[in-house]
């Protein structure tokens, strides 16, 4: 079954008088080879066992399945249930679970599904939850490696370094995690319904250990978070939230100059280490007190 074919989704899709949903961001791909790219680079045939969010049609899914001993793959919308079931009715490696990746408890579900072994995720993440189902993804300590294709500027987004546009906080909060790379880039014409902006297919491997040490590591994501809610200010501003009751302009200006930091500088130019060197100076401060 050729579940990139236009014609045959529609027919699929008109037996079971499935409609897309705007609402649920269903884009199904129309380019065989970017599936079988994302599965072969997921490490799905390595690990032996992956977990798929969003099948779709299957073409990502009959994939996967072809390289993993075992799929679990998860879908919120019940609508595609009886279509998967005829998609998927080859192979005999796959299970279908009705259900919310925002909701689900991933770790137990890879606990349950594959006895706690090593596990692989893969993902064509629609764009309205591509921030939260990351975090969850990658909160949850389950994956070996997760292959996601995302919005092109989303990756991008994810992978920037500091100092550029694209840099955020979420990129920090993803590079402290995992090392991130972008694989290949999908245009839109590849999908259908064709959605406005491209795509691109991102691989994220989570680290054993984060990329620098810190002492108090909720201190330094608020930082991170108070510097870029305040993107246009200067640091010495921007962390007045923060620490703004324990010191004042002077003293965090002195702070960030006792680190090697330039008292004008902007979050969006510092680094993880920046930030980490950062937190912990704050914490010396206060014990030095």
């Amino acid at each position: 079954m050729g579940l990139c074919d236009i014609e045959e989704i529609r027919s699929v899709l008109g037996r079971h008088g499935f409609h897309f949903s705007k609402s649920l961001g269903q884009n199904f791909l129309t380019d065989a080879s970017v599936p079988a790219r994302i599965a072969a680079e997921s490490g799905a045939e390595q690990y032996k066992n992956a977990v798929e969010i969003g099948p779709g049609m299957g073409c990502l899914t009959a994939e996967l399945c072809g390289r993993a001993e075992r799929v679990v793959s998860v879908e919120l919308d019940r609508a595609l249930l009886p279509v998967l079931d005829e998609t998927l009715a080859a192979f005999d490696n796959v299970e279908v679970v009705q259900g919310d990746v925002l909701a689900l408890d991933l770790a137990a579900l890879v606990r349950e599904k594959f006895g706690g072994a090593e596990a692989v995720a893969c993902a064509n993440l629609p764009y309205y939850i591509t921030t939260p189902a990351l975090s969850a993804l990658l909160d949850c300590g389950a994956f070996r490696r997760i292959t996601v294709m995302v919005q092109r500027e989303v990756a991008q987004r994810i992978c920037a370094e500091p100092g550029s546009a694209a840099y955020s906080a979420f990129s920090i909060y993803v590079q402290y995690r995992a090392a991130a790379e972008i694989l290949f880039d999908v245009p839109a014409e590849c999908f259908t319904p064709r959605p406005k902006v491209d795509s691109a297919v991102l691989r994220l491997t989570p680290l054993t250990e984060p990329p620098v040490k810190v002492g108090n590591e909720k201190q330094m994501f608020a930082l991170v978070r108070a510097a870029f809610n305040m993107r246009r200010k200067t640091l010495v501003n921007a962390l007045g939230p923060v620490i703004g009751g324990e010191m004042g302009k002077e003293e965090i200006a002195a702070l960030l100059e006792s680190v090697g930091l330039d008292a004008r500088i902007r979050g969006e130019r510092l680094s993880i280490a920046d930030y980490a060197r950062l937190s912990d100076a704050i914490d010396s401060k206060r014990e030095g007190r």
